[in-house]
């Protein structure tokens, strides 16, 4: 398969038990349907409400780390 953006050939690769497509040169991540919804289970912690983190008050300027927890699993 190409990539929509740059026409590289697409490296498929599994990630926390899903397969995923990518592309090695402008490192676009491409999922399958129901993909992304496995990727988000698998990454909730155990035992938790299946809710995230309380969100900070907007008061707070800090910037955050861009990226979250699809960083983490997508580290080519």
């Amino acid at each position: 398969m190409q990539c929509p953006i740059d026409g590289e050939e697409l490296v498929m690769t599994d990630r926390a038990g899903v397969e995923i497509d990518y592309c090695p040169k402008c490192r676009g991540v491409w999922l399958d349907r129901g993909e992304l919804d496995k990727i988000i289970e698998r990454s909730a912690p155990q035992g938790g409400s299946g809710r995230g983190p309380a969100p900070e008050p907007r008061g707070d300027y800090k910037r955050k780390k861009r990226g979250g927890f699809l960083e983490d699993l997508f580290d080519f």
